[in-house]
C-alpha cells in the first residue's frame, strides 16, 4: 500500500465516519469508517518507514579510483 493510497482510505473512512448519516441494515458505517482510516493511518506509517529504510541505504559512499591517466 503506498502513500497516496493510505491518505485516500484515511480520507473515505473521515468522510464514513464524520459526514454520512445513512442507516444501513446489519451495517453501522461509523465503524467502517472507523476501520478504513485505523488502516489508512497504520499503511501510512509502515509506507513511510519503508521509504526511510530504503533512502538511507541508497547512500552509500564510493570511492572512484582511476587505472591510468587520460592523455
Amino acid at each position: 500500500m503506498g502513500i497516496g493510497t493510505s491518505i485516500f482510505l484515511i480520507a473515505v473512512g473521515a468522510i464514513l465516519y464524520f459526514a454520512v448519516d445513512a442507516t444501513v441494515s446489519g451495517l453501522e458505517i461509523q465503524t467502517v469508517g472507523v476501520i478504513l482510516m485505523i488502516c489508512g493511518a497504520l499503511g501510512l506509517v509502515i509506507s513511510l518507514f519503508l521509504l526511510s529504510s530504503y533512502r538511507s541505504r541508497g547512500t552509500t559512499e564510493r570511492t572512484v579510483v582511476r587505472d591510468r591517466d587520460p592523455y
